[in-house]
């Protein structure tokens, strides 16, 4: 039988499940969307999960669309940061009061969704990281993640081990008090330097690496340019939320 305190947890869990929305951007993610929609749509409910469908062409949002799913389509590729910020927009028009975030491509299991949720109630953005263990990453990309959380954890003043993780749970006064810029990948580190930089409380669980047959849609070269300039952007941005942390935005 489950002590009290368990139970207390678990109910606080589901309360936290009813007001949590997850925001999937999907650009070509094929066939393994299909699960992950239905992993989140059963730790969440389905009316409160959205892919947002960032100019794909493989035909994989209309079939979610003919089936039921929450869908909001963009015309054309924009980016993933794009797609999450369109993402954030219509859950919080929702009510939202928190937002998970997941790949489309099956790199994040749904199933860890609760660890998000019993995590939640200290921190204002849990992080997913693979460092602790990361399995099967491609060393390459082990490698550059650590240096590139290094960095983003410098920039943020608070220790980040996996700034690249794209699996987190984000309250909705985050969203709110953060101004976003960037529209692709370098969007997730731009969210941790300003949201540490208010005062928000970062946490980490531990999850593992799933990496299958798909293809990274991060461009080595050009993502890495984005990558410093976004660190030359970051002086401003930390000077610009440090004022507004002045002015009373944050927690």
């Amino acid at each position: 039988m489950a002590s009290s305190r368990e139970q207390e947890h678990s109910a606080g869990r589901e309360a936290l499940a009813k007001k949590t929305f997850a925001v999937v951007p999907a650009f070509n993610a094929g066939a393994e969307i299909v699960d992950v929609v239905r992993g989140a749509s059963r730790h969440l409910s389905p009316e409160r999960v959205l892919v947002v469908n960032d100019g794909s062409e493989d035909g994989q949002p209309e079939r979610l669309k003919q089936s039921g799913v929450w869908v909001v389509d963009h015309d054309l590729n924009r980016g993933k940061g794009a797609a999450l910020n369109t993402g954030f927009k219509e859950v919080l028009d929702r009510g939202a009061e928190g937002v998970l975030t997941l790949d489309a491509d099956g790199q994040h299991d749904p199933d860890w969704i609760p660890g998000f949720l019993d995590s939640a109630g200290d921190a204002d953005i849990v992080l997913g990281s693979r460092m602790k263990d990361p399995g099967t990453m491609p060393w390459l990309r082990v490698t550059v993640n650590r240096f590139t959380s290094s960095v983003v954890s410098a920039l943020a003043g608070q220790r980040i081990t996996d700034s690249q993780s794209g699996f987190r749970w984000i309250s909705a006064r985050v969203l709110r008090a953060v101004p976003m810029e960037s529209e692709r990948f370098d969007a997730e580190s731009e969210l941790l330097i300003k949201a540490a930089r208010l005062g928000f409380r970062i946490t980490e669980i531990p999850m593992p690496a799933l990496y299958g047959e798909e293809l990274s849609k991060v461009h080595p070269f050009r993502d890495t340019l984005r990558f410093f300039r976004l660190v030359g952007r970051s002086f401003r941005w930390r000077r610009d939320m440090d004022l507004l942390r002045k002015s009373g935005v944050g927690p």
